[in-house]
Formats: C-alpha cells, structure tokens, sequence
C-alpha cells in the first residue's frame, strides 16, 4: 500500500504539532505522560507568582503551578491551579500557603498538611483554603510606620533634651565648668609630679631596700639554721622531761589533798586553822602591849626591886 504525497506531508504535519505541544508543555515542566491530579486554591492576590513555579510539601517539591485566573464569580479573587503528583496524598483541609522563596521576590506554594482535623485524603479538583504568609516586604511595609513614629517620638525627646541642656549651661555655668576644667588638670599635674617624685625616691633608697631584703634573707637563714639544729632526740627529751614534772605537780597536789600527811592536816583540819589564829591574835595583843607598857616586860632595878606580876588587860 502507498502513500501518496499529501497523505506523508499530512502525517508530517500532524507528528510535528504534537511534538511541538509535548515540546512545550515539557519546557513548562508538564509531563503529559504522567497522570497527576490538579487542585484550585483561592488567594486574595499572588504578587510574584507565576505558572510553573513550585509547590512543597514538607520543602520538598511535589508539583507546580499550572495556571493562574481570575474567579469568574468574583474578580477580586484569583483562582490558582496546582498540579500535584499523584502518589502525594494529604488531607483535603490542607491549608496552601503562598510564600517568599528570596529576597529578590519570588513566590512558591507550600502545601500546610492538617493530619488532626481530618483524615479526607483530597482528590482530584478540590479547592484548598489558600493562606498568605507576609514577606519581607510586607513585614517591612507592616514595621516601618511604627518604627517612623517611634523615630518621631526620639526627635522630640532629642529635641527636649537639648534644650534642657542649653537652659542648664548658662553662662555661670559655662565659667564654673571651665574652673572645674582648670582645676582637675592642675590636679592631674600634681599627681603627675607627686608620681614622678615617688619613682626618684624608689630609685634613691633601691640599694638601701636592697640591703634590707638581703638581711632578712640572712636572718630567715639563721633562723632555718637554729631550727634545723634542734634535734629530734632533744625535743623527745624536753617532751619527758615536761611530762614528769607534770606527773610531780599531781603527786605534790594528791599530798595536798590528802589528810592524812602533815600539810594535808594543816590544810584540811579546821580546828588547826583556828588554833593558829587564836595564837597569832594573842601575839598580835602581847606585841602591842609591849609597845604600849614596855616597863612591864623590861623591868631593870639597879637597887633590886622585884618584877611586878603580870596582869592581863581585858
């Protein structure tokens, strides 16, 4: 069977529109060999998205945009279609966020999975509830009059300030700061001077110092020299020897104690005591006595005469 030259031209023609569509729909990242699923997700507006760009889930890419109008129902919506690879399953009340991906502005959809809520896997042509997260931009735009009023409110303050400070250095003012000004360098140039002077009397009286930690170098060295010559044995010794005089002192202070020896009864029996003090006050009397008639205890006679008794006083 053969082909006539029309038919092989049309076949041609027909072979070629298709690889130009496959071709094109290739260069927008549509495979049209793979089945996917397409969702609709509804955004107030979309600045800097654009078809083909991507769609994540969990920040890994899963699909892309497919195209982008206007709700037929409501112009100041738009409706985006997403193309989704079709072993990706999540929840049907799944939120699409449309979010920055730079600075430099560009936009992608990232899927928000709702495993809590709902367990409705989403299928093919369903609509997402679409979410807008703020960008820098807008972040900025949100900011910028809050920080312009905050800047506005510091100006006046600045302002305030300055004229406060303006009003407190008045011309008494002015003079007594220079004073104070004038004084603290003279202050300065003391200290300078009084430093100055200390170093000079350093230098001066370093050989002195010098001398000075020498002999107490020598001294601690004598004093090493006296230590290292007390010997062991001879602390030992005065050790004992301390330790026996302490065993006397008891022994004398047991003796003491006891009734039974000679100072132990003059300590210990009362009526000795008392007898003792009897006599001493007898003697206190008789020596006053003495003094006061002397005649009566020294009786000289040269012709004889007898001593007189003796009478006690009462």
């Amino acid at each position: 069977m053969k082909f006539n030259k029309e038919i092989k031209i049309g076949f041609l023609a027909i072979i070629g529109i298709m690889m130009s569509v496959f071709s094109y729909n290739y260069l927008k990242g549509i495979n049209l060999f793979e089945k996917n699923r397409k969702f609709k997700v509804t955004y107030s507006k979309v600045d800097g998205l654009s078809m083909s760009n991507p769609v994540t889930l969990n920040g890994f890419k899963i699909g892309k945009v497919h195209k982008i109008n206007f709700n037929p129902e409501n112009t100041r919506e738009l409706i985006v279609d997403i193309i989704i690879e079709n072993d990706v399953i999540f929840p049907k009340t799944s939120t699409a966020e449309l979010y920055e991906t730079g600075l430099i502005g560009g936009k992608a959809i990232a899927i928000i999975p709702d495993y809590k809520n709902d367990s409705t896997i989403a299928l093919d042509g369903d609509f997402l509830k679409g979410v807008l997260k703020p960008g820098l931009t807008e972040l900025v735009n949100q900011i910028l009059p809050q920080v312009q009023l905050q800047l506005e409110s510091v100006m006046q303050s600045a302002e305030v300030v300055f004229e406060n400070v303006n009003k407190l250095f008045d011309e008494e003012t002015k003079t007594e700061l220079k004073s104070s000004i004038k004084d603290f360098s003279l202050l300065t140039q003391n200290l300078s001077n009084t430093s100055q002077k200390v170093s000079n009397l350093i230098e001066k009286s370093a050989p002195g110092i010098e001398l000075t930690i020498n002999d107490l170098k020598d001294t601690s060295n004598n004093l090493k020299s006296i230590t290292d010559s007390v010997s062991k044995k001879d602390i030992s010794d005065l050790t004992n020897n301390l330790n026996e005089l302490v065993k006397n002192l008891n022994k004398v202070s047991k003796n003491l104690n006891n009734s039974n020896g000679t100072m132990g009864m003059l300590i210990q029996d009362k009526s000795i005591y008392e007898n003792l003090e009897k006599a001493t006050n007898e003697l206190n009397i008789l020596i006053e006595d003495v003094k006061l008639n002397p005649s009566r205890y020294i009786n000289f006679s040269v012709f004889g005469k007898k001593n007189k008794d003796f009478k006690k006083n009462n």
